[in-house]
């Protein structure tokens, strides 16, 4: 009889292997987790949808004063309140199908571009929220929290701005990357501090991102109101950048859709291509999977640190640059609307993945685009889309709610998402 062979031992690559993707289903489970990976975003965002519809209807007055006649008018009022508001934001984020048709068959380029206008405005709504979700998800990838991508975008945008204005004499082929680097570089070492505090003392990146994030915003006034303000403004501005180092934009005024929103699809492709197709994401990923199946293959733990947090302030500069060198021309105070802030929830939304981030950031942008005109037209405050969108993270953070409403199964153990590690962790 032969001897009964020892079962083979797993390498440290397999085990972080069988941690970081799961072990393989076949083609059939493999699109079911799919399925099930994304049915909770879509019906999260339908779920927020059908909610902020009976919050239109309920603090309507026109609901309330057709109730005095019948509930059947009341129902009818509510409908016709939430069909103008929806309509108007569609309208305002899409463009009204009616007269793109018009424009197209009049052939006139200026109607045209005016048509398709609020669509493109939307774009650029979406591309700083892009760029900030990346960083988030990026830092999600490695374990870590990045809750400082608001102040590393404001570092990142005086850095872009002060060479916008400072360097003369560029051809835009130099200046214009030599801005977005300079504002890259600027989020990087914003992100590199928290991150070498992190290896180096054990200080958690969320306590010193939040600290980090004040000091960028005191900085920036600091700098507005003094070295880099504008010597004929009495207001808190910086000089407008050159003409060399604004990003071109594709159609003529009042259209501002520019170049950066195609840049935030490349830096999209790279962190998917770093993350999925090297040997450095492949660290990342590992480090943030279990840290000590990491080490135990003979990952650096703290270099691997250290780099995604530089990595993520990077892409989070460029949030910044993005709204210096393509919209505002010139660097003010509280030129952030909070998108730092609102990226965080982008990356969960997204579930970490470039592509998700991407989709859920085009859904915020044109979210945003389009609250304006429903509330010119429907009379809709616009605070009824920050609760549309505050609904939908609530669904997307406690996917059990989800699951219950429509009777999801509870997914296995490997189809879990993202995690992140928790206050004591490595």
């Amino acid at each position: 009889m032969s001897e009964k062979q020892e079962p083979k031992k797993k390498g440290a690559s397999e085990i972080l292997l069988e941690e970081i993707n799961g072990k393989s289903s076949g083609g059939s489970s493999s699109r079911r987790k799919l399925g099930q990976t994304l049915a909770i975003p879509v019906l999260a965002i339908f779920s927020g949808l059908v909610l902020g519809a009976i919050i239109i209807a309920v603090t309507s007055e026109g609901v309330y004063t057709a109730w005095a006649q019948s509930p059947l008018a009341a129902f009818g009022a509510a409908w016709e309140e939430v069909r103008i508001a929806y309509t108007a934001l569609f309208t305002g984020s899409i463009g009204d199908p009616a007269r793109i048709i018009a424009a197209l068959q009049s052939g006139d380029s200026l109607e045209i571009r005016r048509a398709f206008n609020p669509f493109l405005e939307s774009l650029v709504a979406s591309t700083p929220y892009i760029f900030g979700s990346l960083a988030v998800a990026l830092g999600f990838r490695a374990g870590l929290f990045n809750i400082g991508v608001e102040g590393q975008l404001f570092i990142g945008a005086i850095f872009a701005a002060f060479v916008g204005y400072s360097i003369t004499g560029l051809p835009a082929i130099i200046h214009i990357p030599l801005a977005i680097l300079a504002g890259a570089l600027g989020g990087a070492i914003w992100g590199f501090i928290p991150g070498w505090l992190k290896v180096k003392t054990g200080g958690h990146e969320v306590i010193n991102t939040i600290m980090l994030n004040f000091i960028a915003f005191r900085i920036s006034d600091w700098l507005l109101s003094g070295p880099m303000r504008r010597p004929d403004s009495f207001n808190p501005v910086s000089p407008t950048i050159q003409e060399s180092a604004m990003l071109p934009r594709f159609f003529e005024s009042p259209i501002r859709f520019h170049l950066g929103f195609f840049l935030a699809l490349v830096a999209a492709w790279l962190v998917y291509w770093l993350l999925f197709r090297t040997k450095w994401g492949f660290d990342l990923r590992s480090v943030g999977a279990n840290p000590n199946a990491a080490r135990y293959a003979g990952m650096s733990i703290l270099g691997t640190t250290v780099l995604a947090m530089s990595l993520s302030g990077a892409l989070a500069g460029l949030a910044g640059t993005n709204e210096v060198l393509g919209l505002n021309h010139n660097l003010a105070m509280a030129f952030s609307s909070g998108y730092g802030f609102d990226s965080i929830a982008l990356a969960l939304l997204g579930k970490s993945h470039p592509l998700g981030v991407v989709l859920a950031a085009l859904l915020f942008g044109t979210l945003r685009n389009g609250a304006t005109r429903m509330m010119v037209v429907a009379q809709v405050p616009i605070d009824i889309i920050t609760v549309l969108q505050a609904l939908i993270l609530v669904f997307i953070a406690a996917p059990a709610i989800i699951r219950t409403i429509y009777r999801l199964r509870e997914p296995e153990a490997e189809e879990e998402g993202v995690t992140i590690r928790g206050w004591g962790g490595d």
